[in-house]
């Protein structure tokens, strides 16, 4: 199974995907911002995102899909709001029988960039990113999770409770059950 963590920049994607780690055994957080940086720095073509390298998205399915023999669950924070690409990967994997959560983590634009501003994100770029996240995310699927008055344990245990049941996670899976 995967879970994939979605939202804007400075929602908690990593940090909530770290907290998944924690409570679910035999799981393991993949990124695949690393390939995009992979990709960024040996292209001859320089694109602004990296999203938009159709082999990010061939390479993200296909060690997504390895990764599913191999482990009980891996645990995806990244965001994707561009539909396309979303269904190249996400879609392309449940099309192969894998069974993937997505979860949409939402809060204020104000909590977005008091959480932005904790981090020391000091380029711009990820500020700048945030209305258009917002307005992306309303026309998603995926389960909805507004975090911006909620503690990351509850956040997890929500996304936790969620999957439990749907029977695809059991409760002696948790760690800290």
């Amino acid at each position: 199974m995967i879970i994939w963590i979605n939202g804007s920049f400075g929602v908690g994607k990593t940090t909530i995907a770290n907290a998944l780690k924690l409570e679910i055994k035999d799981s393991l957080i993949y990124d695949p911002e690393n390939v995009g940086e992979f990709l960024f720095n040996i292209m001859p073509e320089k694109k602004d995102d990296f999203q938009d390298y159709e082999l990010w998205r061939t390479l993200n399915f296909e060690i997504l899909k390895d990764l599913n023999r191999s482990h009980r669950v891996t645990i995806v924070p990244m965001t994707i709001t561009n539909k396309k690409y979303y269904n190249e990967i996400i879609g392309n994997l449940r099309n192969e029988g894998i069974i993937v959560y997505d979860f949409i983590l939402t809060a204020t634009k104000e909590e977005i960039a008091k959480r932005l501003d904790k981090r020391g994100n000091s380029t711009g770029w990820a500020y700048a990113q945030v209305d258009k996240f917002i307005s992306a995310f309303k026309n998603f699927n995926g389960y909805q999770i507004d975090t911006t008055n909620i503690s990351v344990d509850k956040v997890a245990d929500n996304i936790l409770n969620t999957i439990i049941k749907k029977g695809e996670l059991k409760n002696e899976q948790r760690r800290n059950v």
